[in-house]
Formats: structure tokens, C-alpha cells, sequence
């Protein structure tokens, strides 16, 4: 059958659950060593991936005879051995009672040989094992399947062979002087978590608080990963209890497994008419009474509690992201401030706003305004360049001064302008009385105004703006106006944008 793939260009997939060779003489006889080696031999010349997996027991000469593979895998509580714990206890100990200390000294488990570097990966299994949840299992399997297969089919053909060969040349090697793990004393059984649904509130919500304090105080974020990882599947687990448990209180569970298993048969085909309208109204029966389900606060906390968590991820992995361009930024910025002819220059210009005597910038005299903007733009110009320069890109980086003048000149002119209609309003007795009329007319029917209280506040504010509009005419004012969108102008077609 291998030969068959290999001819082909098929990849090998192995399964591997058994208990070994059965070592007695009829099997000898019947040429059961020299089977084990024309395997060992033909595998090893395949030109094609080979990905072997321990679903179970991987005993002695059986699973030796069929783990000569590209990539060896196995479930979280597989095991793979060269003689099962109770031969080795009889060899060893005279007794079959010694077999969990032969077990611990064999390093049978997948964590062990993983550690060893004889199995390359470990595929997870849910609470209590593989036949807990199978379909959730095979999921789990295909993934490592697939990923294994990418990363093998990437290699040629010799390179393949000659990976194979290498993967099992290193086995058993070690080099003295070398610091080794201490050795520990742990039960051979995983701790497993409680079931949903028995995890009180209070827990969850320490958890949440303490992943959010880890997320505020820590530098380094891999742990904190497999943290938050950890807290989201669990608390989809019991996310999902709950959804079952007000299922059953709303008596649609019987519903929810019929659908399910309709489209468990119609997995490749797509859905009919009638199944999508019948999903939609189990849906929206399912909403319509969900808040009538004893569980519902239960269900309603914990969905906060996983959309706060989720939060929390996202921050972090913004973090992580953001955190070492913005280490790259602060490095860059203190090396633009430390050379030598710009230091001077700001101490400088610190050194004339001192002696002007003034705190804020619409303060300063027109040549020192100019000074500080000069300086302004040398630094962000510098600064700029020591970014590109470093290879983080500047999406902007023109204009800033001048549109910083820019800004300046228009609230000088609006300044100006208001001060005018000011000037003229204190000047003109008429207009000043319409305003004073204008605000009475207001205040006095703010809650209800009449239509004759409308139309009379629409006549003072046009009389007002009339009054007001020989101001923006002014020759002074229109010139500066003019000037400014010139300015502005100049800045945009002149200018060039970073993409």
C-alpha cells in the first residue's frame, strides 16, 4: 500500500493503536522480525511525506514497524513505548507490581517523548480523553494533519529522505555537562478542570480580574497568550453549558438535535429552503423566550465576562504590536534632541522666551513666534529623517510649521474681525439697541414662541447682519482674507503627502 502511494505521489498517513508483536515462537516462524524490518526499510525510502500518528498505545515492534515518519504526532494521552511498564517490571523488578515506576522511568508519555524529540507534536484531547468529545478530537487531528503536510510538502524529494533519516540519527544523543530538568515527583494523571457549569461565578470573575492585572503589569506577553487563551476556551465551555441547559428548560433541545442531525447527513450539500427557514425559526423562538430561562443571568454574566476578556486580548496583542515601534520612536527622538547644534538652539530660544517675560505662544512678538516655529520645524524635520532613516515610514511629514503660521494668521484674523464688530456695535447706538431687543425677544419666549415672536426675531437678525456685513467688506480685513487663501493654496499644491 505504500509502495502504491509512493508510486503515485500519494502522502502517508498512519494511525497507530496497538499493543505490539506478539513475541512467542509462532510468530518468529512465521517471519514476524523480518516483516518488522522490510517496513522499517520501505519507509524509510519513500519519496513522499509520511506523517504517523499515536491515537492510543504505540507498543514495541507493531508501532516501531510503522513510525518511520516525516513528522511523528500524538494525543495528549498516548502513550508509545519499547516494552509496556508490566514487561519491563518483570524484567527489571521480578514483579508486576512495580509497573508504575517502570512507567515513570520509561518516559512513555506523549509529553515525555515530545521533550526526548522522538514525537514532534502533540495533538490536545477535551476533559476526560479522546472518546469524551470525537468530534471535536478528529478536528483537532485534521489541523495537525494539514499542518504538517504544508510544512512537509515545502521540502523536495531528497530533502525529504534525507529529514527521515536525520529525525531518528539523533535519537539518544545527549552531551555531558549539560543542565537537566530536576526530577519530579508528580502523579502521573492530569488535574483535570471542573465541568461546566460548576465553576462558580466568583471564580470566574478572579480569573478575569487576575488575567486584566498580569495584561497591566507585564513586560513579556507570550505567558499571558496562553493565559488568555485558556480563560476564553473555558469560559466558552460554560458559555455553551449554559446555552444547552436554557435549552432544555425552553424545551427546544429536542429541536436543536434533530437539526443537528439533518445537517450532519447534509455536511457536503447544501442547505434546502425548507431547513434554512426551519434553522431561522428555532432561532428566533430560541431569542424570543431565552430571557425567560431560568439560567439566563448566569448565561448574561458570563457572556460579559468572555467579551471582557476578549477586550483584554485585543489590547494586548495591539500592545504587542505597537510596543516595540514605540521603543523605536523614543530611542529616535532622544537622539534628534541630543545633537549638539539643535540642543543649542533650543536652549537658546528658551533662554529669549525667559527674558520676554511671557507664558503662551499668542503672547510672544511676532520675530519670536517665527524663531519658535523655525525651530519647530528643524526638529520635526530631523526627527522625520531619523524615522525613515531607521525604516518606520512617516505617512505625513510636510508642512507642519507652515500650517502651524497658517493657524496663527487666522486667529489673528478672526480676532481682529471680532474686535471690529465690536467696535462698531459700541459706535452705533441703532445696532446696539436691535441686539439688546434681539436677546429680550429670545429670553422672553424661549418655551413657546408665537409666529408673530418668530417672524419679529427674523427681522432683527437680518437688520443685525446687514448692520454687521459693512465689516467684512472692510479693504484691510478682505486683503489679509485673500492673503491667507493665497498662503493656503500655495501649501496644498506644493505640498507632498507620504502614502
Amino acid at each position: 500500500m505504500m509502495n502504491y502511494a509512493d508510486h503515485h505521489g500519494f502522502p502517508v498517513v498512519i494511525f497507530i493503536d496497538t499493543p505490539g508483536a506478539f513475541a512467542d515462537l509462532k510468530s518468529e516462524e512465521l517471519g514476524q522480525g523480518e516483516s518488522i524490518a522490510q517496513n522499517l526499510r520501505t519507509m524509510f525510502g519513500l519519496k513522499v511525506p509520511v506523517v504517523s500518528i499515536v491515537t492510543g498505545e504505540g507498543g514495541s515492534g507493531g508501532a516501531l514497524a510503522v513510525v518511520c515518519a516525516n513528522k511523528l504526532l500524538m494525543l495528549e494521552n498516548a502513550v508509545l513505548y519499547v516494552a509496556s511498564p508490566e514487561a519491563c517490571a518483570a524484567i527489571l523488578w521480578k514483579t508486576a507490581k512495580a509497573s508504575p515506576k517502570a512507567a515513570e522511568k520509561l518516559k512513555i508519555t506523549a509529553n515525555d517523548t515530545c521533550k526526548l524529540q522522538i514525537s514532534d507534536g502533540i495533538i490536545p484531547e477535551p476533559l476526560g480523553g479522546a472518546h469524551a468529545d470525537p468530534h471535536w478530537t478528529s478536528k483537532q487531528v485534521k489541523k495537525a494533519i494539514l499542518e504538517s503536510m504544508d510544512e512537509l510538502q515545502e521540502m523536495g524529494t531528497e530533502e525529504l529522505l534525507r529529514q527521515r533519516m536525520l529525525k531518528y540519527r539523533k535519537i539518544g544523543r545527549f552531551q555531558e555537562g549539560l543542565p537537566v530538568d530536576p526530577e519530579k515527583k508528580v502523579n502521573m494523571k492530569r488535574k483535570e478542570e471542573p465541568r461546566p457549569g460548576l465553576i462558580s461565578d466568583k471564580v470566574l470573575l478572579g480569573e478575569v480580574d487576575k488575567l486584566k492585572e498580569q495584561i497591566l503589569k507585564a513586560n513579556e506577553l507570550s505567558s499571558i497568550d496562553m493565559d488568555q487563551n485558556r480563560l476564553i476556551e473555558k469560559l466558552k465551555r460554560e458559555i455553551s453549558y449554559e446555552f444547552s441547559e436554557a435549552a432544555k428548560a425552553l424545551g427546544i433541545e429536542e429541536k436543536l438535535i434533530r437539526m443537528r442531525e439533518e445537517f450532519a447527513k447534509a455536511e457536503n450539500e447544501q442547505l434546502t429552503s425548507a431547513q434554512i427557514e426551519n434553522l431561522e425559526n428555532l432561532k428566533n423562538e430560541f431569542n424570543e423566550n431565552l430571557a425567560s430561562a431560568p439560567n439566563y443571568g448566569s448565561l448574561k454574566y458570563k457572556l460579559s465576562l468572555l467579551k471582557e476578556v476578549t477586550e483584554a486580548k485585543i489590547f494586548a496583542e495591539n500592545y504587542k504590536k505597537t510596543h516595540p515601534l514605540k521603543a523605536k520612536v523614543n530611542e529616535k527622538f532622544k537622539e534628534v534632541f541630543e545633537k549638539s547644534t539643535l540642543k543649542k538652539k533650543i536652549e537658546d530660544l528658551k533662554s529669549e522666551v525667559e527674558k520676554a517675560g511671557v507664558s503662551t505662544f499668542e503672547e510672544f512678538d511676532q520675530e519670536l513666534k517665527e524663531k519658535v516655529l523655525d525651530v519647530r520645524e528643524e526638529v520635526e524635520y530631523e526627527f522625520v529623517n531619523a524615522l525613515e532613516s531607521s525604516g518606520v515610514h512617516v505617512t505625513s511629514k510636510f508642512g507642519q510649521s507652515s500650517v502651524s503660521v497658517i493657524k496663527v494668521k487666522v486667529n489673528e484674523l478672526n480676532a481682529e474681525i471680532n474686535q471690529t464688530i465690536q467696535d462698531i456695535i459700541e459706535s452705533t447706538p441703532d445696532l446696539r439697541n436691535k441686539i439688546e431687543m434681539l436677546k429680550l425677544e429670545v429670553v422672553t419666549d424661549k418655551s413657546a414662541p408665537s409666529k408673530e415672536s418668530k417672524e419679529k426675531i427674523e427681522v432683527l437678525q437680518q437688520q443685525i447682519k446687514e448692520g454687521v456685513a459693512d465689516v467684512m467688506s472692510s479693504a484691510a480685513i478682505k486683503e489679509k482674507y485673500e492673503q491667507l487663501q493665497a498662503e493656503l493654496a500655495e501649501l496644498l499644491s506644493g505640498g507632498s503627502v507620504g502614502s
